[in-house]
């Protein structure tokens, strides 16, 4: 039995990075393949103009030349835009489950948006909805799903709960004061105290 000789992954990937020649044969054919690939990874989903550019550069059959004109086509079709792109994603993560400003600008810079298109189409989305609404939304629900935070750890729990989907840390410190003492007081009128 032969006894295979491992590599480490590091050594694999720095291995094929180097080993990987562009081969642009026919530079017509490349910007035509190029285009219908942008086609249908736009197609699948939105993407932004950086993630899009990188998606594309991945095949060996294109270079960042082609890449760039096959963008800025698509650009004029109207078919990518950052600024349309951020608030269309921002204001969906928001229709989907209540979110913060701190979380919707990192699931943007994951997205590979700018920050200040980002900042801009943050402020739009809370514009339409205040983060007081979806903190509130955000609390109603999980109230409904574990109860009403009744011991410290069952608030601390809530709290960082907030901050991870991205509220701010003096908006989450008021409105959970707020629920659970709306909550405790509830509670009383309930058992009639």
């Amino acid at each position: 039995m032969r006894k295979r000789k491992w590599k480490s992954n590091a050594t694999q990937i720095n291995e094929a990075e180097t080993e990987r020649p562009t081969r642009i044969l026919d530079p017509e054919k490349a910007r035509a393949k190029t285009m219908k690939r942008a086609g249908n990874l736009l197609a699948a989903k939105p993407r932004s103009i950086n993630e899009l550019r990188e998606r594309l550069l991945e095949k060996e059959w294109t270079n960042e030349e082609i890449v760039e004109g096959v963008i800025a086509k698509l650009g004029e079709y109207g078919y990518v835009n950052d600024e349309r792109f951020a608030f269309g994603y921002a204001s969906s993560r928001v229709r989907q489950r209540p979110l913060g400003r701190g979380r919707l600008l990192r699931d943007l810079q994951l997205k590979k948006i700018d920050r200040e298109t980002a900042d801009e189409a943050v402020r739009l989305v809370f514009e339409e909805t205040p983060e007081e609404e979806l903190i509130d939304r955000a609390i109603q629900k999980r109230i409904r799903l574990r109860g009403v935070p009744q011991t410290h750890p069952e608030t601390k729990s809530l709290f960082d709960h907030l901050l991870r989907q991205g509220f701010s840390f003096d908006l989450v410190i008021r409105r959970v004061r707020a629920a659970v003492a709306d909550a405790a007081i509830d509670e009383d009128e309930a058992t009639g105290e």
